[in-house]
């Protein structure tokens, strides 16, 4: 079936069955390899992608369900200033390791920062809840989102 979707801004024409995952859609048909396949069951955040400014789990939303809905991923997130200042900070304090869970981690941390611009511990924690990371840097991303928030 068809879908019109838009990505980053952006119309694209897909020929997919609807029951196909977002993520999926993103990685396969579009060539949009940033959101990562974790888990499958959205416990683990990597597959994190902004529907309409909400982060949402993209491998669980079937593309039937976009409808007309704005998708951000993180190949669209330095056209916004949270988001690309959150890339610039990530890199600047060596955030990741080996950077898989990453993309998940600053979609999360972008909507935090859009909707809670001086995060407490708590929101952080609350905010970053769900997204997994496997190698453990979590004292280093909450470095960086509080390093944004002080210097926005």
């Amino acid at each position: 079936m068809a879908f019109t979707i838009r990505i980053n801004g952006a119309a694209h024409s897909v020929d997919v069955d609807g029951e196909m995952p977002l993520l999926w859609v993103l990685r396969d048909e579009l060539d949009l390899k940033g959101s990562k396949y974790g888990c499958g069951a959205g416990l683990c955040g990597a597959c994190t992608v902004h529907v309409n400014g909400a982060p949402t789990r993209s491998c669980l939303l079937p593309i039937s369900a976009v409808g007309d809905a704005q998708v951000t991923t993180i190949e669209g997130m330095s056209a916004q200033p949270v988001g690309r200042r959150l890339q610039e900070v990530w890199q600047a304090l060596d955030v990741p390791q080996c950077g898989y869970c990453q993309a998940g981690q600053i979609m999360a941390a972008a909507n935090l920062l859009t909707h809670t611009p001086r995060p407490t511990d708590a929101d952080i924690d609350n905010a970053m809840a769900g997204n997994v990371c496997r190698c453990a840097t979590y004292n280093r991303i909450r470095q960086a989102i509080k390093h944004v928030a002080e210097t926005e």
